[in-house]
């Protein structure tokens, strides 16, 4: 029996409650889902990609783990004449330039209802991929040794931490993400002109012990090879939970910036319904609420129903949310390469 647009159509924009291919009459189908490696891959698989398997036995979901988002461009790139992908998850700035290299078909409002649940900041202009989780950068510390636990950002700069400090230097979007906030937290108006950013991480880069921890800056704070660090909250969150009291988290006062994680649909995906329906899925209050309860994320879909310790969590409380930094990542895309060369010249050669 082959399988229509309107048979999976249908249930595009609720929860799966119920298989969209009834295994005694339907046709096996096969998607490949590309998304972040590692501990992600770990607990997306878990909340979000195996309760879709259990309730669309006949939509194989295979899981293609990649550790960046611009390897998965890249992939896509290599695959554009025969696609081996279906559904890709990349922060949003890879998401437009794949957009605009042809590599994806559009997420509409007809073939998805969902996309009236879904808070604004999930959406940009000129992006045919769409927002599946909010993100935001993150203080990291040992609370064996940073005592009292830090409240502000500022704390990075005391020379009490001089040489125990690990952050993933630009062009990784930790460090562009840092630039943008110590640019506020120096006196700068506009992350657009982010002079005073690129200075106050000058003045910290004596202060860092490594711009490349590895494996990461999570696990240098819970070896205790550094002290303090900066990262990002989910990840962060969840390995404090598993470090038994090596490893915190801190939401600083003075705020911090969103990163958002998209799913694009790819262009010539030669299972295009099954991968809609799994998009669909994915950004449904089912998946949304599972995965901000298992990993912190902060979800898109304002239907999520998230516990207020999971919230506590998150940078998505109303508190919170004010003291923000509004950062358009296309905007910042503009000048990306200009202030990765800043930090190769000004920032990099003074560790």
């Amino acid at each position: 029996m082959t399988i229509s647009r309107r048979t999976l159509g249908a249930g595009l924009g609720g929860v799966l409650a119920a298989p969209f291919i009834r295994p005694a009459f339907g046709q096996e189908r096969s998607i490949t889902l590309a998304a972040y490696s590692g501990i992600f891959q770990e607990n997306y698989e878990a909340v979000v990609v195996e309760p879709f398997r259990r309730a669309n036995p006949n939509i194989k979901v295979t899981y293609f783990a990649m550790p960046n988002s611009a390897q998965t461009l890249g992939t896509m790139r290599a695959q554009k004449a025969a696609p081996q992908l279906d559904v890709a998850m990349f922060d949003i700035t890879i998401g437009k330039a794949a957009t605009d290299e042809g590599l994806l078909d559009p997420i509409t409002r007809a073939e998805f209802p969902v996309l009236a649940d879904l808070a604004p900041g999930a959406f940009a202009e000129g992006v045919a991929a769409v927002g599946v989780t909010f993100d935001s950068l993150s203080l990291l510390y040992s609370p064996e040794t940073v005592r009292p636990a830090p409240t502000s950002w500022r704390v990075l700069w005391e020379p009490a931490y001089r040489g125990k400090i690990a952050m993933a230097a630009a062009p990784d979007i930790v460090g562009i993400g840092m630039t943008l906030i110590a640019n506020r937290l120096f006196g700068g108006t506009d992350y657009k002109d982010y002079a005073r950013g690129v200075q106050a991480l000058a003045d910290l880069a004596p202060h860092v012990l490594s711009w490349d921890p590895r494996p990461d800056a999570y696990t240098f704070v819970t070896n205790g090879t550094a002290q303090l660090a900066v990262g990002w909250n989910a990840r962060g969150q969840l390995y404090s939970r598993q470090s038994g009291g090596k490893l915190a988290a801190a939401l600083p006062e003075e705020g911090s910036l969103f990163q958002i994680n998209t799913l694009g649909l790819v262009k010539g995906s030669r299972q295009t319904e099954a991968a809609k329906a799994f998009i669909a899925y994915a950004l449904s209050p089912t998946a949304q609420s599972a995965f901000a309860e298992r990993m912190f994320y902060a979800p898109v879909n304002t239907k999520a129903q998230v516990s207020a310790e999971a919230l506590s969590a998150t940078a998505a409380s109303p508190a919170r949310m004010e003291k923000m930094l509004a950062v358009d990542w296309l905007e910042v895309a503009k000048f990306r390469n200009q202030l990765n060369e800043q930090w190769r010249r000004r920032i990099l050669t003074r560790t």
